[in-house]
């Protein structure tokens, strides 16, 4: 195979019908040959000629079109695979031990009384793919780097666990606590790979399916821009992902594939383990799924490698001198496949071979039982290390390793190749005779008949043990592992920030635009401004982040091979192999992966990275949520920007634009601080305590969370940072912004983010028009005010002997005389989420329902946001109090024409960034 440098990416077809024939004898020369060859020695002679020759050419580096797929074979020659390292009877008695102790955990989950559930099938179909791994390719982290990166498939987190026990890594009685996180504490396994639940072992959390090979995808780039940055060294780490063939089906599994060969990326293997079984059937029952995959990993540029048969189809192969045997493996569909792996070695004789003469001559000197034995590529240790040395040995392009496998492989007639297999969690005692015998395991019938099947340990001393701790200390340490070796940071000193608390004069500017200063002054700190990742979705001109083309440049490892169009302007597009940002395209999906790649850093390589996202708002925590949740289930740190937020802000775009809801989403995610907030100064004090809390201290002091700050398209003039300012108020979610100066009856105005101001207009129409005097509160985050308030109430319910604890939004709105108004271009459920703690009558405005194209002020008086609007909704609670006459409701209609969206001042137009 080709290297990726050596293909030709722009030629499609291949065929040369553009191209004139300088020498036409000499073409026909070789077309009669090729007419020779077919009518001597038959189509298949020719066809096996012209592969070799596609062979040879591409070793001379002669550019030829690849095909989409090939024979339903091992892609490896068996003369070229090579020498086996290991011991394979040894490695065979480790995986059988393996084996076992899996399907035993699982079982012994059910239990009475327990019943937590677990999978089986799965690790018993890929337990060799992974044994091969951990005896020869896996580099763990003694060495000081960070070794390999492995995703493991989630569904196969008990063949890891039952390994981990063998090697002393784990306890019988953490076995027996699978799926009992705190009933079972802190013994407690979890369900899946789970760094956050298990922060010492697991790395990766890969059972969203689809998320692990997009994660891996981005792992291995961002290992290649850590390197190419000169933070950390990655040169011999390499990112393994095992998958499923059924995971593949989910868009995000194949979507990034071109960004991988692109940039060729020969440090990522991905294993899909083709069981050719989904979770209640087959993948491709009247197809051929490691063929369709192999077609689109071809099509991507990658690397494709299939094991498909073990090695005693080796000698059936090397006799097929007609092509019929191969030509009865492609032509054979995955459905009858599985078949075959549920049947009797008489059935495969007569269904398989029986319907030509010379498959049958093939066969005639095999006994049924070998026949049955026939089997597949991904269970023969052999043949899986060919694969595995072949990929680690590639330059140039990425490698999939396509191994065919057989789902519930060893565990019997009941689990084989079954339809239900996946949801198949105990074996009864039948089913553990039946599997004991097949692995040899030395346990008696009278330990498998009453109660629990027992584990098996062949005991600290024995060869086996020794043998795979060896192979280990050999390979860099243990794996799976998590690490973090990350010393503290150094945080920019106090006068990083000055420039945004002086705020923006007589200038208009965004708070996207604010934020973008902050960081910019950030990024000059010669302590840990190269650790900054600029991370966008193709809109960094729309951002306002233009400005960093010139300094930090775009990351492209083969750099700019072009002269840019706009190469003449100031702020020109700059690509470079040691760029800073990351410009990842249309791909929200991506950009996220890069996100979390680059916030666990700290952990996977010793080297803080502080990942800086910047997108559409609306295309963050409802286009890649799950994303989200996997960064805080990976323990991923950094800060995430959702721009142009608000669901009446970015003028025209739009519903599909319009957000009024990620704050909400936001909330859900235990992992995510999130902030909505209204200028510069607030900015500056949320990020200096972003930095603090996830990058100042040590390893136990720095905090597993991820900052998400809503900022806005919308040009205002920022005030400077008040005196005396309530800092401890902007990170705890509220403080008073602006008290009212005019007026006799009280009220309170809170808002966030874009609608300070309106709430600050507000508040001047309240006192000049109607003797209103209200205070307006800047509520820099409803969410973090609502977990708080949670937390003391968890307390108070579960300590009723102690002092009762009051939430932060209670003590600090106390002495504040209501009504209490809430406003915020997001819906109401957003400041709808503290109005329990709220001490008096509250009220919310929002932005409820689909968004809309229209100006701004058309858009708010819409959903009843703007000024006018609060100024009603404030006098409605004051009226409801008896501290006004319910008449001036009606005047207040009138006077704003609050039924007419033509009436309100359009608002500022503009301002992208």
């Amino acid at each position: 195979m080709a290297s990726g440098t050596d293909r030709n990416p722009i030629i499609i077809g291949g065929l040369p019908s553009q191209v004139p024939d300088f020498d036409p004898e000499e073409t026909q020369e070789w077309l009669d040959s090729l007419d020779a060859a077919v009518d001597e020695r038959g189509r298949e002679r020719a066809r096996y000629l012209m592969l070799r020759l596609i062979e040879r050419a591409r070793e001379k580096r002669v550019a030829v079109p690849e095909m989409r797929s090939t024979d339903y074979v091992n892609t490896i020659a068996t003369k070229d695979e090579p020498f086996f390292p290991g011991d394979e009877e040894i490695e065979r008695k480790v995986l059988n031990a393996t084996r076992w102790n899996a399907a035993v955990m699982v079982s012994r989950a059910q239990r009475p009384g327990i019943g937590v559930g677990g999978h089986i099938a799965t690790f018993a179909s890929s337990a060799s793919l992974y044994d091969v791994g951990f005896n020869h390719f896996f580099r763990g982290k003694d060495e000081g780097d960070g070794g390999d990166q492995i995703f493991f498939q989630g569904h196969a987190s008990p063949g890891i666990y039952a390994r981990a026990f063998l090697l002393d890594r784990l306890t019988e009685t953490q076995l027996d606590a699978f799926r009992q996180e705190k009933s079972k504490f802190p013994n407690g396994l979890s369900s899946y790979p789970h760094p956050r639940l298990m922060p010492d072992f697991w790395e990766f959390p890969t059972v969203s399916m689809g998320l692990g090979p997009l994660g891996a995808i981005y792992q291995a780039r961002m290992n290649r821009y850590m390197e190419a940055r000169g933070i950390a060294d990655t040169s011999t780490s390499h990112v393994w992902a095992y998958l499923g063939d059924g995971e593949m089906d989910e868009p995000e599994s194949l979507g990034q594939l071109s960004i991988a060969a692109r940039e060729g990326l020969d440090n990522l293997t991905f294993v899909v383990n083709c069981n050719l079984q989904r979770l209640d059937g087959p993948v491709r029952g009247n197809g051929k799924v490691i063929q369709e995959l192999e077609s689109q990993f071809r099509g991507a540029g990658w690397n494709v490698i299939k094991l498909v048969w073990d090695r005693s189809w080796d000698p059936l192969l090397a006799q097929d001198r007609t092509g019929i045997l191969v030509n009865k493996l492609n032509t054979t569909p995955d459905g009858q496949f599985q078949t075959y792996a549920t049947e009797t070695g008489a059935y495969i004789r007569e269904h398989f071979f029986g319907d030509d003469q010379r498959l049958r001559d093939m066969v005639k000197d095999m006994s049924d039982e070998q026949i049955l034995h026939l089997g597949r590529g991904g269970h023969d240790h052999k043949k899986v290390y060919a694969a595995y040395a072949a990929a680690k040995a590639h330059k140039g392009q990425p490698t999939v390793i396509l191994a065919q496998t057989v789902k519930g492989w060893t565990l019997g007639p009941n689990f084989e190749g079954r339809n239900a297999t996946h949801q198949m969690k105990k074996l009864t005692a039948e089913d553990l005779k039946r599997f004991r015998d097949r692995l040899h395991i030395p346990i008696a019938d009278k330990d498998l008949e009453d109660g629990a099947p027992p584990y098996y340990h062949p005991g600290r001393d024995s060869e086996e043990i020794q043998y795979m701790h060896d192979r280990r200390q050999s390979l860099g340490g243990y794996v799976p592992s998590r690490v973090v070796r990350a010393k503290p940071l150094v945080l920019p000193e106090e006068k990083t920030y000055a420039a945004a608390k002086k705020g923006s004069g007589q200038q208009s500017i965004a708070t996207t635009m604010a934020f973008v200063r902050v960081l910019k002054d950030l990024m000059r700190d010669k302590e840990i401004g190269k650790r900054f990742v600029l991370i966008a979705p193709d809109e960094y001109r729309t951002f306002g982040m233009d400005a960093f083309f010139p300094s930090a440049k775009i990351y492209n490892p083969l750099g700019q091979q072009y002269e840019a169009v706009d190469r003449d302007l100031l702020l020109a597009y700059k690509e470079s192999p040691t760029g800073q940002m990351l410009h990842d395209g249309i791909s929200e999906a991506g950009c996220t992966a890069s996100l979390i790649a680059a916030g666990s850093a700290y952990a996977t390589h010793g080297e803080p990275l502080i990942p800086v996202y910047v997108f559409y708002s609306m295309f963050g925590f409802q286009r890649t949520g799950d994303q989200f949740w996997q960064m805080a289930d990976q323990l991923s740190r950094g800060f995430v920007l959702g721009a142009t937020a608000g669901r009446t802000t970015l003028t025209g775009e739009g519903l599909q634009h319009a957000d009024g809801h990620s704050q909400l989403l936001a909330s859900t995610n235990p992992g995510c601080v999130s902030y909505d907030p209204a200028f510069g100064y607030e900015i500056a004090h949320i990020v200096q305590d972003g930095l603090r809390r996830m990058y100042g201290g040590t390893p136990e002091e720095n905090e597993d969370v991820f900052y998400y700050l809503t900022v806005y398209n919308e040009p205002i003039q920022h005030p400077a940072e008040p005196e005396n300012v309530d800092a401890d108020g902007i990170l705890k979610g509220i403080y008073r912004y602006k008290t009212g100066e005019h007026g006799s009856i009280p009220a309170q105005i809170m808002a966030s983010g874009v609608a300070v101001p309106w709430a600050v207009e507000a508040q001047e129409i309240l006192a000049d028009e109607w003797n209103v005097k209200a205070d307006v509160w800047s509520a820099t985050s409803w969410n973090e005010l609502r977990r708080e308030a949670v937390e003391c109430e968890e307390h108070n319910l579960l300590h009723p002997e102690e002092e009762i604890r009051v939430p932060y939004v209670t003590r600090k709105l106390d002495s504040a005389e209501g009504p209490f108004v809430a406003v915020s271009d997001w819906m109401r459920s957003v400041p709808d989420q503290i109005s329990r703690w709220v001490p008096g009558a509250y009220t919310s405005l929002g932005a409820d329902g689909f968004g809309f194209a229209d100006t701004r002020g058309a858009a708010r008086r819409f959903f009843h946001i703007d000024a006018q609007s609060i100024v009603l909704a404030t006098l409605s609670e004051l009226a409801k109090a008896g501290k006004i006459d319910r008449s001036a409701l009606k005047q207040a209609v009138d006077r704003y024409r609050l039924l007419d969206v033509t009436a309100a001042d359009p608002g500022a137009a503009g301002g992208d960034a």
